[in-house]
């Protein structure tokens, strides 16, 4: 592998950022500006608003596009490591060295392709095809950099949104809690806490569905027995079990 490539698993988990923590930017005041302010230049991959079109920002993306569209076109897809050699080999006479990687730099560092590595989704081949997961660590820093960017134009607070997305990236790593807060520590005092509260929660809610699964499989009664002792819907009470049975096989 050329080690000049860009690595879409750098680009994603390391996505520029202004502040250069995860906390959004501060809100500029508009007093004491002499004269109209400046047109400011759209945020590589954020939406520039209203009635601009989207900025490509380089011709070879348009040319990716048009190429692999399982990849680069509507539906944006977490790339494969090592796709900047694959795509180089593949056409040779189509994509020069720097410009690809100039390219897919801006495309691993776009909203639209932190918000997919952000689903968890895992990464794909040229061809569209799933061919490995993603790290846990990626995922949990795109979610950060995509809360980051929407913070920074929406009104209300989105860190209670973030801390969920947190929280079911976290189920899904099946990772401890002690592990994935290694993976995902960074230097902003704030996310850590805000990280380490999902983290508690979910280990809070499988010790007392675990403790709900021991107590219905003692008490020889059915479901629906079960849940009207408890003051449970039947459906909560199937799910809290099916999701106790789930994580009891998962491997340690």
């Amino acid at each position: 592998m050329n080690p000049n490539a860009p690595e879409p698993t750098d680009a994603a988990a390391t996505a520029p950022t202004e502040s250069g923590t995860g906390n959004p930017p501060p809100a500029r005041s508009g007093r004491n500006r002499r004269g109209p302010a400046p047109q400011r230049a759209p945020h590589n991959g954020a939406n520039p608003g209203a009635g601009t079109p989207p900025q490509r920002h380089h011709p070879m993306l348009d040319q990716l596009a048009q190429s692999y569209p399982a990849l680069f076109g509507e539906v944006f897809r977490p790339l494969k490591r090592g796709i900047f050699q694959d795509l180089l080999e593949a056409q040779p006479e189509v994509f020069d060295k720097d410009g690809l990687k100039t390219a897919l730099a801006l495309h691993t560092r776009s909203t639209r392709y932190l918000t997919a590595v952000a689903s968890g989704q895992p990464r794909c081949d040229l061809s569209g095809q799933p061919v490995e997961d993603l790290a846990p660590e990626h995922v949990h820093h795109a979610l950060v950099e995509v809360f980051r960017r929407r913070q920074g134009r929406a009104p209300q607070d989105l860190r209670p949104k973030l801390r969920q997305r947190i929280e079911q990236a976290f189920e899904a790593s099946g990772l401890g809690a002690e592990a994935y807060a290694a993976l995902v520590q960074t230097r902003d005092e704030a996310l850590n806490t805000l990280t380490q509260e999902a983290l508690d929660a979910v280990v809070s809610r499988a010790a007392r569905d675990a403790a709900l699964l021991r107590a219905f499989e003692a008490s020889g009664k059915t479901v629906e027995a079960f849940a009207d002792m408890y003051g449970m819907g039947v459906a909560d009470a199937n799910r809290t079990l099916e999701r106790a049975r789930s994580r009891a096989v998962k491997p340690a």
